[in-house]
């Protein structure tokens, strides 16, 4: 971590203590480390103490005519590498979440251009709540980092889930993510994501129920690996991700023509639900009822196979090909064949069946398939997903290049 510079945000939480040993350890490491301390924060560990640990000025108040001539909250917020959030309090993690900027702490987290770390630390009864399980995953969603928390004894005398990580396990983190920058760097990357919508007439379509969470989460993990990520999207709700060329589409025709415009790359990411088919010829005006009992006949055709495609360009054809598998039954044995059939190098799969909520959804549970067979992963977010899918590609990859 030599050079690497670190924001680090202390709320107001007992365990604020923890951050003295976490910033000595990072000082070691050759890290330079800055602090910014929240009113809340300030009353469980001084400036004093994090200045000497740091080796640096302590910044507390967004209206300190001093600070802001010294270091401006735009330039606090991005003249680091990281910006860790320890300890992550339920109050700070819905501030966040909200976009709130109601002092330099939060000031700084929603003006920074940054990878974002928490590590959160509250009552389990706070951390178990529908509202910050619903906080952490609307920021997981945008590529915040969470470390913990741990289970176990808290200062409130309950036991349960909400500690916060030691330093070490942070520190750990820490350097995991400075590792992990920039291994992709120089690679070019295509990821496809959402619904396909295939016109009927000029108000209706044929599609499905797919968010784009997961395709978006994954173009996200691959750009923060350095990796040039062209993300390939259908009709959803998703904010574009951060540092990635967004190509809008509606079609899979159109989905198709966008990929093939962005080859050559070194990875392809096959994660949009494509309608498998389209009306033949979508009316050119509105399909009129006028008192008709019968519906009209649609004559549908297959839509192109985006998968395969990519998987068969010949000289242009990206290094690694990815695709999904959503199924619900027999999902690994359907993923298997599927990759057989499509000519990819892996398969992700997943079990997309009303009652898992996977379409919509904050979590997913994947099995990957390679020709080594199915690696089944434990449940978790769907940015998690992301990240270890992103992991597992540069790891392949760099391999390969050995």
């Amino acid at each position: 971590m030599q050079g690497k510079r670190v924001l680090l945000v202390i709320s107001g939480g007992i365990a604020a203590y923890k951050v003295l040993e976490l910033i000595r350890r990072l000082r070691e490491r050759g890290a330079a480390v800055r602090c910014i301390l929240t009113k809340g924060g300030e009353q469980f560990v001084t400036p004093m103490s994090l200045s000497a640990l740091s080796g640096d000025k302590v910044y507390q108040d967004i209206f300190s005519l001093t600070d802001e001539s010294e270091m401006g909250h735009i330039e606090l917020s991005r003249s680091a590498d990281l910006l860790v959030v320890a300890p992550a309090t339920a109050n700070i993690l819905a501030q966040m979440a909200g976009g709130m900027a109601s002092d330099l702490a939060t000031t700084a987290l929603l003006a920074t251009d940054k990878p974002v770390m928490a590590a959160p630390a509250m009552n389990v009864r706070m951390w178990e709540h529908p509202a910050t399980q619903a906080n952490v995953a609307t920021l997981a969603e945008r590529g915040v980092r969470f470390i913990g928390p741990t289970e176990g004894d808290m200062a409130c005398n309950e036991r349960g889930m909400g500690r916060m990580a030691e330093p070490a396990d942070i520190l750990n983190a820490i350097e995991a993510f400075f590792s992990a920058s920039g291994r992709l760097s120089g690679r070019k990357a295509i990821v496809t994501s959402g619904p396909t919508h295939e016109a009927i007439d000029p108000v209706r379509y044929i599609a499905n129920h797919s968010s784009g969470k997961q395709g978006h989460a994954i173009a996200a993990a691959l750009a923060r690996l350095g990796a040039e990520t062209v993300l390939v999207s259908g009709p959803t709700q998703q904010p574009d991700p951060a540092g990635v060329t967004v190509v809008n589409i509606r079609s899979a025709d159109e989905m198709l023509a966008a990929c093939q415009n962005a080859l050559p790359a070194d990875i392809a990411v096959c994660a949009a639900a494509v309608a498998d088919w389209k009306v033949k010829t979508a009316a050119e005006q509105k399909l009129k009822k006028d008192g008709k009992k019968t519906p009209p006949a649609l004559e549908l055709t297959a839509n192109p196979d985006i998968l395969a495609t990519l998987s068969a360009a010949g000289n242009v054809r990206p290094r690694l090909v990815v695709g999904f598998a959503a199924e619900t039954e027999k999902v690994i044995e359907n993923a298997i064949a599927k990759r057989a059939r499509k000519g990819c190098d892996w398969i992700v799969a997943n079990d997309v069946s009303p009652e898992t909520g996977t379409f919509g959804g904050e979590t997913n549970l994947v099995h990957l398939i390679d020709e080594n067979g199915a690696d089944t992963w434990p449940r978790m977010s769907k940015a998690e997903v992301a990240e270890q899918l992103a992991l597992r590609i540069a790891d392949a990859l760099n391999e390969a290049a050995q």
